[in-house]
């Protein structure tokens, strides 16, 4: 199989790393830095400069970038995709990708999925890049309904097989709605977290719950500006309502009443216990 992928910085790094480490594809790549493009044929990471012309020769084109020029990119070379090929992004919001790329695929004979590989760090950049960036990792995918059982199944064969945990199917109103959730509301707290005037004097005061606080706060302000305001909807619910939520621990912390805040906390300590995760 001949897998395309656009865009070599942590996460299509990381793929094409996966691809060659763990299968026999031929895997072309893309991306607008020259630099990147001589490390990664140097690397052996690629075996080759994804063209346009050779997006008819992909099996599968993985378009690694913003969502943004996702949309671009795909729409932009919508002709030259292999007819009965796949196409997948891996941006981390899902509606304005999909809803925008479903009418295009059709039109020009490939198939479009939705993907978001659940794995990061705080790095970017092909240099971060790792083969092994998914292990215990989730891959989600968001097929239009209708989408052939034959395609999903494929698609989840492939990630397990270059090294996801799990591979898991949902919409993509459904996934806009949860990484709301799991994903930007704690970056946006950890970026909030931060900004303490105490955070400039936290050495020798701070241990794991600072640094498991503020991981994600160091972010690429570019990419995450756009995840945000892609998702606004579901992301300002999961604000106000973790507001509110603070609200009532200052209040409570402001009465001093330690009964009420021993159930608040035992109510959150039991919570985490029965979510069953580490």
């Amino acid at each position: 199989m001949t897998v395309g992928i656009v865009g070599l910085g942590l996460i299509g790094g990381s793929i094409a790393k996966a691809i060659k480490d763990n299968t026999d594809c031929k895997v072309l790549g893309r991306d607008i830095s020259e630099q990147v493009m001589y490390k990664a044929r140097l690397l052996g990471v690629i075996d080759g400069e994804l063209e346009d012309e050779l997006l008819s020769e992909c099996d599968l084109v993985i378009v690694a970038i913003y969502p943004g020029d996702t949309v671009d990119y795909v729409i932009s070379r919508a002709g030259f995709f292999k007819r009965g090929g796949i196409v997948l992004d891996c941006c981390g919001i899902k509606r304005k990708v999909c809803d925008a790329l479903e009418q295009p695929a059709k039109e020009n004979g490939f198939i479009f999925v939705g993907g978001h590989p659940m794995a990061g760090r705080e790095f970017s950049g092909f240099e971060y890049s790792k083969k092994n960036l998914f292990e215990k990792a989730s891959m989600i995918l968001t097929p239009y309904e209708g989408t052939k059982i034959e395609v999903v199944y494929k698609l989840k064969t492939f990630f397990l097989q270059i090294g996801f945990y799990v591979v898991k199917i949902t919409a993509p109103e459904e996934h806009d709605r949860m990484i709301a959730f799991t994903s930007q509301l704690a970056h946006v707290v950890s970026n909030a977290y931060v900004k303490s005037p105490s955070a400039l004097n936290h050495k020798g005061f701070s241990a794991g719950s600072y640094r498991d606080m503020t991981r994600v706060a160091k972010l690429n302000a570019k990419m995450w500006t756009e995840l945000f305001l892609a998702n606004s909807d579901n992301l300002v619910e999961e604000l106000d309502s973790l507001i509110e939520r603070l609200k009532e621990y200052s209040a409570v912390i402001k009465t001093g009443e330690p009964e009420a805040l021993y159930d608040m906390l035992r109510e959150g300590s039991d919570r985490k216990k029965a979510l069953n995760d580490e």
